[in-house]
């Protein structure tokens, strides 16, 4: 068995004699007599002595991953701690089994946990996007990828026109938002959004986040710094017109942060 130390580490100096006798007489001695009592079956002991005391703090913690060591499987200590918890109490069991799942847990249950986890989540956004389609008049269209840099969050990207003037069909989803941003123009230019699905919010630089709902209508200067997006809890879908200038550009900004976003959509 490894020598203890730990009594003297953390109170060599408050309590010299209480160190030496954790570190030498209940380690030294009565965990090394293994001829009379394995590792094994001292760690189990321990165990439900803790438990029984209610003592389920950090020392209980080393005591589980010092039975881990020792040959305790995790069949075993879930076994060990249900046959102590009628005898020791109930509630004693649950604090203790909070501390052994966090001992015995396998890295690999926890991946597949978290797998599964995202696979659920990115299948009811898939369901949540084929529903939300059917309500509009517009096809969603592809993952805007090509522009994913300049977006918080999944948006959609369908044209509707490309003669005349450009006219694309953008989806959100629930909390997504593009940058700010500023359309630039030596003359004429901007943008003109057309709201046709769900709720979102626009907002120039310096102004209030105004709401939006299927009906309204944005117009947006060359030059103004804005951002627009899904509410949190809301898909959202606009027409976004192109309006004819010369020298059109687009100047991305900064990201809306968090903060950012939750301070505008909740005033």
């Amino acid at each position: 068995m490894k020598k203890q130390t730990a009594g003297r580490d953390q109170l060599g100096t408050f309590a010299p004699k209480f160190a030496q006798l954790n570190d030498d007489v209940l380690f030294g001695e009565v965990w090394s007599r293994e001829e009379q009592l394995s590792l094994r079956d001292r760690s189990l002991v321990t165990i439900v002595c803790l438990m029984a005391q209610g003592l389920v703090d950090s020392s209980f913690q080393y005591h589980l991953q010092t039975a881990k060591n020792n040959g305790i499987t995790k069949e075993e200590i879930a076994e060990i701690l249900t046959h102590a918890a009628f005898y020791a109490g109930w509630p004693k069991a649950w604090a203790a089994f909070r501390m052994a799942v966090q001992v015995w847990q396998d890295p690999r249950d926890n991946d597949v946990t978290v797998k599964s986890t995202k696979t659920a989540v990115a299948n009811e956004k898939e369901v949540q996007k084929e529903a939300y389609e059917k309500q509009l008049l517009f096809p969603i269209g592809e993952e805007n990828t090509a522009f994913a840099k300049y977006f918080i969050g999944k948006s959609y990207l369908a044209p509707v026109s490309g003669e005349q003037v450009g006219i694309f069909h953008v989806t959100f989803e629930p909390g997504c938002r593009n940058n700010w941003h500023v359309h630039r123009a030596t003359s004429g230019g901007g943008q003109i959004l057309v709201c046709v699905g769900g709720t979102g919010y626009y907002q120039a630089w310096g102004e209030k986040a105004r709401k939006l709902f299927p009906g309204d209508v944005v117009n947006i200067p060359a030059g103004v710094k804005h951002w627009h997006g899904a509410a949190p809890n809301s898909w959202f879908s606009h027409l976004a017109v192109e309006v004819p200038g010369t020298d059109l550009s687009n100047d991305w900004l900064e990201a809306v942060d968090d903060a950012a976003y939750q301070a505008a959509v909740c005033n």
